[in-house]
């Protein structure tokens, strides 16, 4: 599943510095605007301990984690909405991902220019709020253009998207993202296929400097303060701490110094964590001794759309899937010893797969 979280925010905020901590890829990290013209993709592991103590139990020959894909999309400015500075380019490229890692700068460096001359992260989140919501209305209010007279005829389904549609000009023209709307399940396709860039989950990742990456600081608190109503997550990170922990050669170095900042884990390992779970994702494990891997699944899943993740055949033919949870697999040390206990259940088609399975599909194609 080519799952995509694009990271934005205005220039000289940290995200390519961020971005190369994510990745192998090499976005250019300079201290001026625009220094990453086209998006920077990479393909990043997601960090699952549970997949290393299956790999300790089954000794694979392979071990194959899951992954998720980060943009770097290009610094936007004011007006892009319009077209300013690479505007137009920055909102094709937002609109082709699944979720928004938006970044803030939360550090005072009079080193580190701020595209608007000084620090204040509501101020930036506002620019970039403002640009997306005013590209929906303008694509929600041509949807609205393009029903108005079939609305006049009564029909049900039009009525209802009119008055979803209606919905959503109200909350942007009023400065609020489209995501702010309450959808009723049954008529959330209508917003689908609008395709909006506010509609998607966002993360705000505060960038602070080293002396508030344990305990933040007031810029931190004002962004929390600012987002407490968007059922939306804060995560903190140091992207020069991240940066320069990447230089490190050794797993014992780099935990050594995250022991001197007072830190249990690199930031990124956490921001990978939380981009996994704002794409509302789940994980199941196939394990046998040619290979243990990590398979990314929607959450809510059905055995079958799972098995189709590994291979469409999978799915068309599917018969049966035996589960065994993962706790039970990691007790008993093995697929064997779980089976003889009656640790191994036999799934049909409605079940809905759960984070952490371990699976075995048995298909007829």
């Amino acid at each position: 599943m080519a799952l995509k979280c694009g990271i934005v925010g205005l220039p000289n905020v940290g995200k390519s510095t961020l971005f190369n901590c994510l990745s192998n890829a090499k976005a250019q990290s300079a201290n001026f605007p625009f220094c990453t013209i086209e998006p920077n993709v990479g393909v990043i592991t997601v960090p699952d301990d549970r997949l290393e103590k299956l790999e300790s139990l089954v000794n694979p020959e392979k071990v194959q984690p899951t992954t998720i894909e980060i943009v770097d999309i290009a610094g936007l400015v004011k007006g892009a909405s319009k077209g300013e500075g690479l505007g137009n380019k920055f909102l094709a490229n937002i609109r082709e991902t699944d979720a928004i890692i938006h970044v803030l700068r939360c550090f005072d460096d009079d080193n580190v220019v701020h595209v608007d001359g000084k620090v204040d992260p509501i101020n930036d989140k506002e620019v970039i709020d403002f640009e997306l919501q005013l590209k929906d209305l303008e694509t929600v209010q041509k949807q609205l253009d393009s029903i108005k007279r079939k609305v006049k005829s009564g029909d049900k389904a039009v009525v209802k998207e009119h008055e979803v549609l209606t919905q959503l000009e109200a909350a942007l023209e009023a400065g609020k993202s489209a995501r702010t709307v309450e959808v009723a399940e049954e008529d959330f396709h209508l917003v689908k296929t609008l395709h909006l860039l506010t509609i998607k989950p966002v993360l705000y990742l505060c960038n602070v400097d080293e002396n508030s990456v344990v305990d933040g600081n007031s810029h931190v608190e004002a962004v929390k303060e600012a987002v407490k109503d968007e059922n939306a997550e804060v995560l903190m990170i140091g992207a020069q701490i991240e940066a320069d922990i990447a230089e490190l050669d050794t797993y014992e170095e780099r935990q050594e110094f995250l022991s001197d900042l007072g830190l249990e884990e690199a930031g990124v390992n956490k921001l990978i964590r939380a981009a996994y779970k704002l794409l509302n994702l789940d994980t199941y494990f196939t394990a046998g001794v040619k290979e243990v891997r990590a398979w990314t699944i929607n959450k809510g899943m059905t055995a079958p759309q799972a098995a189709g993740v590994i291979h469409t055949d999978f799915e068309k033919g599917f018969i049966r899937a035996e589960v065994i949870k993962y706790n039970d697999f990691v007790e008993l040390g093995s697929e064997s010893a779980c089976k003889d206990a009656g640790k191994m259940g036999v799934e049909g088609k409605e079940y809905i797969v759960e984070d952490g399975d371990i699976m075995h599909f048995r298909f007829n194609v």
